[in-house]
């Protein structure tokens, strides 16, 4: 169990200083990087953004300011409620993470391929498990 925890450790530290190293080269911080990557799951609004960001209403819209004028994001009006705008990801974000993310992407995809089912299974349980102990955590450090 010691040897996963290091191992678990090293991964996160390893992730952490290539998501930094990719932000100094396409010249985001942090929140921007992570404003980014919650886009690739859909539209958000702003203070969806806000809040996965850590930043006030002020900051993140100075954010979304920055990243609409490098053409990363968009902001759209949402379909359910012409009021809200939305923000989503511009075709220049899907760019940046193809050219930083998709070779590691496929490289993965390769390790992987390697596995058996079995193991696959065993390590989908493993992430999963790890992720929702690790949001548990949170919640208790940060009181929501």
């Amino acid at each position: 169990m010691h040897a996963i925890t290091e191992a678990v450790m090293r991964w996160q530290d390893a992730t952490q200083a290539f998501d930094d190293a990719v932000g100094e080269r396409a010249g985001l911080n942090a929140a921007e990087r992570r404003a980014l990557a919650l886009l690739q799951g859909g539209p958000q609004t702003a203070g969806a953004l806000a809040t996965a960001t850590a930043l006030t209403p002020a900051a993140v819209t100075s954010l979304i300011d920055r990243l609409e004028a490098r053409g990363l994001v968009r902001r759209t009006r949402s379909a359910e409620d012409r009021r809200k705008v939305m923000v989503e990801a511009g075709e220049a974000a899907r760019d940046l993470g193809l050219k930083y993310y998709g070779p590691i992407a496929q490289a993965g995809w390769e390790m992987l391929d390697g596995y058996s089912d079995a193991e696959l299974a065993t390590v989908e349980r493993f992430i999963s498990d790890a992720l929702a102990l690790q949001q548990r955590e949170l919640a208790r450090l940060t009181g929501e």
